[in-house]
């Protein structure tokens, strides 16, 4: 079976680094990643533990899943206490990290403590040991992969870092992987930064096993073929990825713009999945090279994209010359119509900033646009931002931005708190589109109802990834809702909610769901793990997992009051499009949510409740 049963616990405080055997009590109600490491740092750590304290842990963790030949099984996340939120973090990401580190035999890492220098984590199969980072500490993510490939002599190695925003603890920084995939939400590089860990490096070739090989091999396949076929996996993300949104939510009038106080933006068609396709007047190239796939993927909705050399932002100088990790939807997003800047290249040039130092671009993104509000009420001024004049539509302040946040210098040092605690230093809270203290991402709830419920109840934040009910109210997958109505929408989102956690613990892309349902889901993990499996199991299995994750946000002093939407949402109606007039019907879900997961009025899940679940 491909768990490996084995937990690899480093103690970054005394320098060691000891195999543990995996619980398999927990595995087996937990699934594995996202579920069973949240079940670690609930029964080893204080919920209301200092996220940046040596007393917080950080796991990286594999799903059952991860590095067979299951479509998409590359997935790893990194679950801790996250310093941006208060609230528990889980951060997926892809590429080839995870797969390598489950090559090499392991279901995870417990890193606990904090080191008294920076240090790097070097693991070779079931050899691991911790390394001086000196000379890396400073530099880049990509400077420090290609350093510690040189140093051990294999360009093999798979490199999760941080760069100087994780040193600097900005409190939405990433973990950056394969240089451009990143576990990129929560602030989880600040923890890993706080630990004086620069890196962790990884070489498995021990390869994976599963329960029933030829059963898997026949359920494997069958998933592949259902995703080929699908005209969103097999076709949209494949040829625009999931840039292919960017004109559609605009046009349905639920594209957050100029910090939430608009639902479209007029410069959507620049910077979109089309517009990368164009050739530049310029050079005559295009923005886009080509489209990459992470491991085991044959969606390869990855893009690749190439600078404008004459562009204001690499002319004349070699900065970012060669193609690299291009825009997604969330970041084009978020750098752009939430900033109302629609200059693609200024866009890509912040994209391989954040990749290259490791910031979340979303929350990046969305604290600029919140600054730049501030800045034009008053609230910031030339003396806060050293004479940056942080106007909306400014691709120059943008960029100046981004690179002042990357390097911890300036008005970038409170951008690198996120818009919550900056907007609340400038006199200005409603000023910050987040829940939880995390930004929303490029959905808006006041025209996608649904959303706005997601985010509300969303156990790390406000996210999309939690419950992307954008597959239903738009794009009608399963089945298609009304994105302006509030009926149903309740028992979309738990549905989504749960399902979710599956595929998050299973150590697959959620991208996977647009064509497949855990029918799909459940052969692959019957075969691959001891026992019986069934879509049933997994769906219960999904509802603890959410349910956990709750109780430890209760205990770290989370109410009902914080399952909430920024003020603007809830009471500014939107100007234009389909959703003119209305704002979120949260109010009315949110109660009727409460009564199907078997919560109380408060929000609590009921004793009745965690008993059913075995929490």
């Amino acid at each position: 079976m491909s768990w490996t049963k084995k937990i690899l616990r480093v103690n970054l405080t005394e320098g060691t680094c000891a195999e543990e055997p995996l619980n398999m009590e927990w595995a087996e109600k937990y699934i594995g990643q996202r579920g069973l490491a949240t079940k670690y740092l609930v029964e080893e750590t204080d919920p209301k533990v200092d996220p940046l304290s040596p007393e917080n842990k950080m796991i990286m963790a594999t799903g059952p899943l991860t590095g067979t030949t299951a479509a998409t099984g590359g997935r790893y996340s990194v679950i801790t206490k996250g310093p941006l939120t208060g609230a528990i973090a889980c951060s997926n990401s892809g590429g080839f990290f995870g797969a390598e580190l489950k090559n090499a035999g392991w279901d995870m890492i417990i890193l606990e403590g904090k080191s008294p220098k920076p240090v790097y984590l070097s693991i070779e199969n079931d050899k691991a040991q911790l390394v001086d980072a000196g000379d890396l500490w400073g530099k880049s993510v990509w400077d420090t992969e290609d350093l510690i490939k040189e140093a051990r002599g294999d360009s093999n190695i798979r490199v999760a870092a941080i760069g100087k925003a994780g040193e600097n603890l900005a409190l939405f920084a990433g973990i950056i992987n394969d240089k451009d995939r990143a576990a990129g939400r929560s602030g989880v590089g600040a923890v890993m930064g706080s630990k004086n860990l620069k890196a962790v490096a990884v070489r498995g070739t021990l390869g994976v096993s599963v329960a029933d090989p030829m059963k898997f091999l026949a359920a494997a396949n069958a998933g592949k073929k259902v995703l080929a076929e699908n005209a969103v996996t097999g076709e949209g993300l494949p040829t625009y990825g999931t840039q292919v949104l960017m004109n559609v939510i605009n046009e349905v009038g639920a594209l957050p713009s100029h910090n939430g106080g608009a639902v479209q933006f007029d410069g959507a068609s620049k910077i979109g999945g089309e517009a990368m396709h164009e050739e530049r007047a310029t050079d005559g190239k295009k923005n886009l090279v080509s489209n990459h796939a992470c491991f085991g993927c044959p969606i390869s909705c990855g893009r690749v994209s190439q600078l404008d050399r004459t562009h204001f932002t690499v002319e004349g100088t070699d900065k970012y010359s060669e193609p690299s990790g291009g825009l997604e939807y969330e970041a084009a997003w978020a750098l752009g119509a939430a900033t109302d800047v629609d200059d693609l290249e200024a866009l890509t040039y912040v994209n391989f900033l954040c990749n290259e130092e490791g910031m979340d671009p979303i929350s990046l993104g969305s604290t600029i646009a919140a600054a730049m509000e501030l800045y034009e009420a008053g609230k910031i001024t030339d003396a806060e931002t050293g004479g940056l004049a942080l106007k909306f539509g400014s691709a120059e302040a943008l960029v100046k931005a981004a690179q002042m946040t990357a390097a911890g210098e300036g008005i970038g040092k409170d951008i690198g708190l996120g818009s919550k605690r900056l907007c609340e230093k400038y006199g200005s809270p409603d000023a910050s589109m987040s829940v939880k203290g995390q930004e929303f991402p490029a959905y808006d709830p006041r025209g996608i109802q649904g959303m706005g419920l997601t985010y509300a109840t969303s156990n790390r934040g406000a996210c999309h990834l939690r419950s992307y009910t954008v597959a239903s109210e738009i794009l009608g997958i399963p089945e298609k809702t009304d994105p302006l109505t509030t009926d149903g929408k309740a028992g979309l989102v738990k549905a989504f909610q749960d399902a979710t956690a599956v595929y998050d613990s299973a150590g697959i892309c959620i991208f996977t769901s647009f064509a497949w349902t855990l029918d799909d889901v459940t052969p692959q993990i019957d075969a691959d793990l001891e026992g019986e499996w069934t879509s049933d199991r997994l769906l219960e299995a999904g509802e603890r997992i959410w349910n956990l994750e709750r109780q430890y946000n209760i205990a770290a002093g989370f109410t009902g009051k914080d399952d909430t939407l920024p003020k603007r949402i809830l009471k500014d109606a939107a100007k234009t499009g389909p959703a003119e007039g209305k704002t979120s019907g949260l109010d009315v879900m949110l109660p009727e949510y409460y009564q199907l997961r078997g919560w109380n009025a408060d929000g609590v899940p009921s004793s009745e409740t965690l008993s059913r679940l075995g929490v």
